[in-house]
């Protein structure tokens, strides 16, 4: 009897081990590589300044969408805004910004006082359309095509890296 007790107490710490040791070997870090090459949900999103819907049918024309999740408080926001502005300038390339969780008279006075880059201007004000786009915290960007292809995911700010890699897409 104490022989059974001492192999399952032997293999019940072995089992416990190799799961922490799992564990262990597993990265944490938040990653959405897997979502690039995927299609893009059906788009379903209130417009910021009006009781408009952005549907598909708003992008489908678009060559490339860069779909950006912002909101005024958020000062990496106000970071990656000037890259935003240079984007806004490509004819190639059109930008949806939905304000996430945000207030309606500052997401507006943001966009006065930085600059306004967007081309569609949408609204997340509970925060469950961002969760529909695999988006965990802000800003982060998605680059899509015409027929709603995930072409690149940033997540953060985007930097001058971002830019480079964004117009090498977009220009090929």
């Amino acid at each position: 009897m104490q022989n059974i007790i001492k192999l399952i107490t032997v293999s019940l710490l072995v089992f416990i081990l190799g799961i922490f040791y799992q564990s262990l070997n597993r990265s944490s870090n938040y990653d959405t590589k897997f979502l690039v090459g995927n299609k893009i949900a059906d788009i379903e999103l209130s417009d910021l300044q009006s009781e408009k819907f952005f549907t598909n049918d708003d992008f489908k024309n678009n060559k490339y969408t860069l779909i950006n999740f912002w909101a005024s408080w958020c000062a990496p926001c106000r970071v990656e805004h000037p890259y935003l502005m240079i984007l806004s300038r490509n004819k190639d390339i059109k930008i949806l910004g939905i304000n996430f969780k945000d207030k309606k008279i500052n997401a507006l006075k943001f966009l006065e006082e930085l600059g306004d880059p967007y081309d569609y201007l949408a609204k997340d004000n509970n925060g469950k359309q961002s969760v529909n786009f695999g988006i965990y915290g802000i800003p982060e960007s998605i680059l899509i095509d015409s027929k709603f292809n995930i072409l690149k995911k940033i997540i953060g700010p985007l930097n001058e890296k971002d830019l480079k890699e964004i117009k090498e897409i977009i220009k090929s």
